[in-house]
């Protein structure tokens, strides 16, 4: 047992209060460090930024691809970057820091210094910015980097014969990854990352000379162009990066993913803001259950060590600076800033090779209220103080990186060869992570991978095209997976020839279970947690996934780089197009949009006109969806549906890969006049309050919601809140507790238009259900018995009231139609939270086109 981690905190808290002076007026007010009993996070709770993302910004994220990195051309490698106009409305020029037109010029100008910086590429923002992509190191030939590159190729798929190379450990270049400003309105890093470049090319030193002979260090300059500019945390899209891990959806988040495969960083920090002291991880429990996490936490605490050396040795003081010493959660918080959810950089990258990785939050708040309210100079100097701290974080990683250099790559071996080899994980305590102190229980956090999954597949079977993107997300992240040349049997179960095989005896075997596991249940483990604590792609995703938990794979196979295609079209007669899937709500949008006749059926499929065979089959092979042939003749004409919609930015991006037509509204929007001419749909999850719109504004939606045509959907409490306010349709709304998230069983009523074919799951963020139901409104599904909750954290309120058994049971989707004849849809689960779960947004899509 180690010590316990109340007394460490309690002893720090003490340490805290001893070192506190009166708090100058330019300091941060109340800002959490380290007696605070937890970090509050900035964005906690259900996303509530209303969406309002131009489509263009959407189109770029749902069609760009990252490029893959040049492997074979020596360095430095560089690039005449474009210089963007000058925008004198760039947020990050009041605060003296470099706007982002001011990023290529200079770093065209660090290229010329000499022969050690490199500029690369590595894709666009949502907005349609550059993301560049610095490396620094001592200059290598084609020969010397295509050598670099087979020993990275060796570390990671024959780590065994890794561990005995000479050459890795003698000349492999160790790689670092520092990532800036991926919060748009946490600007400094990218300021530090351009000074240590700069100083990184002119110095003469031999330490210098040899850091670059032994590292690789690649910056991401700014990963989020569009807030750097706009001054928003999120991008173009209203998307918060540092969540869309693993989902990435997004461009920014393809490009990290991209460098994190390519580069592989044995060490990685993420820059951000604002907690003051400077949070330094490590983090406080619960921690992921897939991490080699003895291994992580012996790199990750030192390193930490070491950065809080260096930045509270710059001299700043709380007296004379606002400036608190520097906080490690791990050691100095109990809960609440937890690395549980692979969804933050810092996070995903142990999966990628990474053992030590950090968030690091700079003191002083320069954004939000404090940029619009505080003085140029104030703020300025508040950016000069950051700025300084995450240059010293910097720096003291690369101290860290370069004098342990031999043992952290021989961990990131290990990391690998023991995924390869099917061991078990090596519980972490004070005797296997010597020199970390506190460590106990409540930091063992280990999993049972399973002998393999497997994704039964087969272009006319059920769910192929979900399958497919599965298959492709797997490959996207680098996990390896196999096709069946034969049909096999696996744990008593037979499979088809064709079906897809995680073997997970492979060296990223973390992140192919963090993708495809159904999780765990941690609501007993801590009271509170950062952000989301259940995900399972393999649940959510709309793909049957099989868990083998042990048996031996005797089958022939081939490797797959991308999913086998899935479209379909049947040579006679007309066609019948499932609506289980987003690609399938796309498809039929598509079709609407060209004008084909569609109707509805009675199972909600959609029937396509045999004539229209041409334009289904430019679908099928464009999206992978099946049209099956078929005699029925449909009952009612379905129409392109255009959607007022208040809604989170995730809901809006959702729906727009669906191929909805979508204009965001909101209370503001409608009392300053909405035409709702051709509105076929209003869906309400956000900020529509309807006591809350004047006299003309009321009567507007009013007669829409009378016409006949329009129809409601409503989400979580402000839809309830909505749905009660309009008195549309006789449902009590029940809250559960707002802070519980993760994938629950449901049970979805035989036949109900909105969710036939769905999956058993779902996924709830602040969940609801309704009681009291009136005349007439129809459950669609519910809550299963017992505990419903999967994976994930859900306790009940403190009062008893809120919790996952009061919810077992009950209506978790109900319709109906409203006393003036509108069709409406209420949801108490988040069938598109952050356009994560994929297999649930067909869900929406049924509800909004009726």
């Amino acid at each position: 047992m180690g010590t316990p981690r109340t007394a460490l905190v309690a002893t720090a808290a003490l340490a805290g209060t001893l070192l506190l002076a009166p708090t100058p007026a330019t300091a941060v007010p109340g800002a959490p460090g380290r007696d605070s009993p937890r970090p509050l996070r900035a964005e906690e709770g259900r996303d509530t930024t209303a969406a309002e993302a131009p489509l263009s910004a959407t189109a770029n994220a749902l069609t760009s691809t990252s490029p893959e990195l040049a492997k074979d051309r020596g360095y430095p490698r560089r690039t005449a970057l474009t210089v963007p106009p000058r925008n004198t409305a760039d947020k990050s020029i009041k605060l003296g820091l470099a706007p982002y037109h001011s990023l290529a010029p200079r770093l065209n100008a660090l290229q010329r210094l000499g022969n050690r910086v490199s500029v690369e590429v590595a894709g666009h923002s949502a907005g349609g910015h550059e993301l560049y992509l610095v490396t620094v190191t001592a200059p290598e030939s084609a020969r010397q980097t295509r050598e670099q590159e087979r020993m990275r190729e060796v570390i990671e798929n024959a780590p065994t014969a890794a561990a005995k190379d000479g050459r890795i450990k003698a000349s492999y270049k160790t790689p670092v990854f520092i990532n800036n400003n991926i919060h748009g309105n946490e600007w400094e890093g990218t300021d530090a990352a351009l000074k240590l470049i700069e100083e990184l090319a002119k110095a003469k030193d031999a330490r210098t000379s040899g850091l670059l002979a032994k590292n690789r260090i690649h910056l991401n300059v700014t990963a989020n162009p569009d807030g750097r500019i706009a001054g928003t945390r999120a991008n173009a899209n209203g998307f918060d990066l540092n969540r869309d891990f693993i989902t990435a959806t997004q461009p920014e988040t393809r490009a990290i993913r991209r460098i994190a495969i390519d580069k592989q960083p044995a060490v990685m920090l993420d820059l951000h803001g604002y907690v003051n002291g400077t949070l330094i991880e490590p983090t406080t429990p619960p921690h992921g259950e897939n991490y080699e996490y003895d291994l992580f936490l012996k790199n990750a605490y030192a390193n930490a060590l070491g950065m809080e050396k260096a930045v509270n040795g710059l001299g700043y003081t709380p007296d004379k600076d606002g400036v608190q010493p520097a906080v490690i959660p791990f050691r100095d918080e109990k809960e609440g800033w937890d690395d549980w959810p692979p969804v933050f950089t810092p996070q995903y990258m142990p999966f990628q090779g990474a053992v030590a990785s950090h968030t690091i939050e700079f003191p002083m708040t320069v954004n939000n209220k404090e940029y619009d309210t505080l003085p140029v100079g104030e703020l300025r100097r508040r950016a000069a103080i950051n700025t300084d701290i995450a240059g010293a974080a910097m720096r003291a990683t690369l101290d860290y990186t370069y004098t342990h250099r031999t043992s952290v790559i021989a961990d990131q071996i290990e990391t690998f060869r023991r995924g390869a080899a099917g061991e078990a994980q090596r519980p972490v305590s004070e005797e296997s992570v010597p020199g970390v102190p506190g460590i106990g229980p409540e930091d063992v956090y280990t999993t049972t991978f399973p002998r393999a999954y497997v994704i039964p597949a087969g272009k006319r079977q059920r769910g192929a095209t979900a399958a497919a993107r599965l298959v492709d997300h797997l490959v996207a992240n680098d996990v390896r997976v196999e096709r069946a040349r034969k049909g096999f049997r696996l744990a008593g179960r037979h499979y088809p020839a064709g079906s897809y095989i995680v073997d997970m005896r492979q060296p990223k075997r973390g992140i192919a279970n963090v993708i495809l596991a159904e999780g765990r249940d941690i609501s007993a483990d801590v009271s509170t947690m950062y952000d989301i604590s259940g995900w399972s792609l393999g649940l959510l995703w709309g793909a049957r996934v099989d868990k083998a938990v042990s048996g031996e794979l005797r089958v022939p196979t081939r490797t797959v780089h991308a999913a086998s295609a899935t479209g379909y079209v049947a040579p006679f007669g007309d066609l019948r197009l499932r609506l289980d899937d987003p690609k399938e709500l796309a498809a039929l949008n598509s079709l609407l949009a060209q004008g084909v006749k569609v109707r509805g059926a009675g199972d909600g499929s959609a029937i396509v006109p045999g004539s229209a065979r041409g334009v289904a089959g430019v679908l099928a092979d464009r999206l992978g969806v099946a049209f099956h042939a078929t005699k029925a003749k449909g009952t009612v004409p379905l129409h392109r549906t255009r959607v007022a919609a208040a809604v989170t930015p995730g809901e809006l991006f959702a729906l727009r890969e669906m191929g909805f037509d979508v204009t965001p509204v909101s209370t503001a929007v409608l009392n300053t006049g909405f035409d709702w001419t051709g509105v076929g749909a209003l869906y309400v999850s956000g900020d529509l309050k309807y006591g809350k719109l004047d006299a003309r504004a009321r009567g507007a939606l009013d007669a829409f919601l009378a016409g006949g045509d329009g129809r409601v959907v409503a989400l979580g409490a402000q839809g309830a809140a909505f749905n009660s306010a309009a008195a549309l349709l006789a449902a009590t709304p029940v809250a559960g507790n707002a802070d519980a998230n993760g994938v629950v069983r449901v049970v979805n009523a035989p036949g109900a238009p909105v969710t036939a074919g769905a999956p058993a799951h779902s996924f709830v963020y602040a969940p609801g259900w309704f009681t009291g139901l009136g005349r007439g409104v129809r459950v669609e599904q519910s809550y299963a018995g017992g505990n419903p909750l999967v994976s994930g954290h859900w306790r009940a309120n403190e009062d008893g009231t809120g919790g996952p058994k009061d919810a077992a049971g009950e209506a978790s989707i109900v319709s109906g139609v409203s006393r003036a004849g509108a069709p409406v849809v209420l949801f108490g689960t988040e069938p598109l939270f952050r356009a994560h779960p994929k297999g649930l947004f067909a869900q929406v899509g049924r509800a909004l086109l009726g």
